[in-house]
């Protein structure tokens, strides 16, 4: 983390729902000041906001579409804007490339068009993202990129979100390794199965889906988002400081 006097500030994108609003949330709890990222439900986005002020922190809301590389630019320049006019700052510590969108499809039916959303969203925005928003970053921050258990173990029809996943593992290492002239950590951490509306709520409101997960699970039953929450504000602390370069799956022992 940056060792200025201000508190430190974390931006999440896709953090109004879901995993990123509980990593909001629990950053907020260690002292953490946070910008989240929405794509359309700005109300999901403002309300995220309240809560996190309500616990004692400062938070701002800016929309971004991850899939459009194009705006990233004008995006970084808000960022730098916001910085100064909400939080008094010129740098922030943490970025979190979390934002991302759901692929089910068997490899013999996945579209390119599919293919190509899905390398936009999670593989090409976290690498151009980190890239515009670089400048940014204070020395000594994180960037915690967001994968999935799905780039470890293989289940059916996940071939093209796992892939993309795996190919953002390999970036991190490449990230940290870069990155270290600064003091900046690179990690990345794999969620197992969550119960949110990610996908539709594809794991969340599918009974036989999540007593199968739970089945496979050392744990013993499917993760919830605040699992993931902890883990990051976890991550993103001083505490962490000596970690780089690391796949952290937060899976409950998923498929071990």
């Amino acid at each position: 983390m940056s060792t200025t006097q201000r508190n430190p500030i974390a931006l999440i994108t896709g953090g109004s729902r879901g995993l990123g609003r509980s990593m909001a949330l629990h950053l907020a709890d260690r002292g953490v000041d946070v910008i989240l990222t929405f794509k359309q439900n700005e109300k999901e986005a403002l309300e995220v906001v309240k809560q996190v002020e309500a616990k004692g922190r400062k938070a701002v809301a800016l929309r971004l579409d991850v899939a459009d590389s194009r705006s990233f630019g004008a995006f970084a320049e808000t960022v730098k804007a916001e910085l100064g006019r909400r939080f008094q700052a010129e740098r922030f510590d943490s970025l979190v490339n979390n934002a991302g969108s759901a692929l089910y499809a068997p490899f013999t039916e996945t579209t390119e068009a599919q293919l190509d959303e899905a390398y936009a969203v999670h593989f090409k925005a976290p690498y151009l993202l980190s890239q515009k928003l670089l400048p940014l970053i204070a020395d000594g921050g994180r960037i915690l990129n967001v994968s999935s258990g799905l780039a470890r173990f293989s289940l059916p029809g996940s071939s093209g979100y796992g892939a993309m996943k795996g190919a953002v593992e390999v970036l991190t290492r490449y990230m940290a390794r870069e990155l270290a002239v600064r003091k900046i950590t690179v990690n990345v951490i794999a969620p197992g199965a969550i119960a949110t509306d990610f996908g539709g709520g594809h794991v969340r409101d599918n009974p036989e889906l999540s007593k199968r997960v739970a089945e496979m699970t050392a744990l013993g039953r499917v993760g919830e988002a605040d699992d993931i929450g902890r883990a990051v504000a976890m991550l993103l602390s001083t505490d962490s400081g000596w970690i780089t370069g690391q796949r952290i799956e937060a899976s409950g022992g998923m498929i071990l």
